[in-house]
């Protein structure tokens, strides 16, 4: 809505996924966007939203490539500590969603051979 507002043409790119995560869809279609010179202006609601890790390596491509950057929402201006600790708790976030995800499918897997055997006994 702030973009129509403005009169600026505009694409969304959205993903959902951690902020840790350089794989999604989305960031590699933005970042090839910027770098074949196809973006203007970046449009983002939160700095941290775009990568919680490496955000400094896309604004460093963006200002290569004489990208203006908004960010709508800018927050508070918090402490090195305060985010130090937000850091930590989002690597912590995503380890932990990560081996309960794997544990989770050898659960799965295990169910699935019980059924299995189960089957094969009657």
């Amino acid at each position: 809505m702030y973009c129509a507002r403005q009169g600026w043409t505009f694409e969304i790119v959205s993903d959902l996924g951690s902020g840790m995560n350089y794989q999604k869809k989305g960031l590699k279609h933005l970042l090839g966007e910027i770098l074949k010179g196809h973006v203007g202006r970046l449009v983002i609601t939160h700095q941290d939203r775009l990568l919680r890790f490496g955000a400094e390596l896309v604004f460093a491509i963006r200002e290569a490539k004489e990208v203006e950057v908004v960010i709508l929402n800018q927050g508070e201006d918090t402490t090195f500590e305060e985010d130090l600790a937000t850091d930590v708790r989002e690597i912590i976030t995503v380890f932990s969603a990560r081996l309960y995800g794997s544990r989770s499918r050898k659960n799965q897997k295990l169910i699935e051979g019980v059924k299995r055997a189960v089957e094969e006994m009657e």
